[in-house]
């Protein structure tokens, strides 16, 4: 009989090779472990909030470098070098690797999960080392909506890390730091949703503004390397196009 090793024990369902696991090209250039998809019924921290976590799986880098782009068309209220940088469910910080080779004042990620958030820490220091990082990054344990935002102008990033009930808190607790925090002087929050799967939550939270709705195509390898992973599942629980649904959000009000 094989003995598990303590590492092996603590992976979670979807980052073993019988689950499926398949390297992400991101991966594999990089030294880094983003790779993986872990079903939201696995990413359990003991928080009330563990039964509306959808799922991890890291964003295609192509993805979130034009939704970015197209962020930065949008006339944010401030230069780029201004907004810290904020990813909600970060996993094991695909996208806080991509946004710390940006001149962001800060890039932050908020996970739940304590495993994920382990796996980012080590990721953000082979990136710090690197050198790839132009940004101060950080890696907070804890519950989105119990976070405090940042002060200054923020961009928060959101790879359909929840369902709505998560949402409608998140928001109403972002909407109410924001209104309150600078008494009057403006304090920009942006929003950029990957796979915005809670878009209608959105459209009714008061104050905030929609920018930008539509798809946002993957590069041929990305899209390439998703079909790959989504292919090698098990089960076949998800499906991957060649884009993502996005949309980006602005606080107005």
């Amino acid at each position: 009989m094989t003995t598990m090793t303590v590492a092996e024990r603590r992976r979670l369902p979807g980052l073993k090779v019988g689950d499926g696991f398949t390297r992400h090209p991101f991966d594999e250039e990089f030294g880094v472990r983003t790779s993986g998809l872990v079903a939201g019924r696995h990413l359990k921290s003991g928080h009330r909030h563990d039964r509306h976590a959808t799922a991890y799986y890291g964003v295609a880098p192509s993805v979130f470098r034009a939704l970015v782009k197209r962020w930065q068309r949008s006339r944010p209220a401030a230069a780029m070098e201004e907004f810290s940088f904020l990813d909600v469910g970060a996993g094991m910080g695909r996208a806080v690797l991509l946004a710390a080779e940006l001149p962001f004042r800060q890039v932050l990620g908020v996970e739940l999960n304590p495993t994920l958030a382990r796996i980012a820490r080590r990721n953000l220091t082979v990136w710090r080392a690197s050198g790839r990082a132009r940004a101060a990054m950080k890696i907070i344990s804890g519950d989105a909506v119990e976070f405090r935002l940042p002060e200054g102008p923020c961009l928060a990033f959101l790879f359909n890390p929840f369902g709505a009930p998560v949402m409608r808190r998140l928001l109403t607790a972002w909407n109410q730091s924001r209104s309150k925090a600078l008494a009057g002087q403006a304090a920009p929050l942006d929003i950029l949703y990957v796979n915005n799967e809670q878009e209608s939550v959105l459209e009714r939270q008061p104050g905030f503004a929609r920018l930008f709705l539509g798809q946002i195509r993957r590069s041929r390898a990305d899209a390439i390397a998703d079909h790959r992973i989504m292919a090698n599942q098990p089960e076949g629980e998800y499906a991957s196009a060649n884009y993502e649904d996005c949309s980006i959000w602005r606080l107005v009000g």
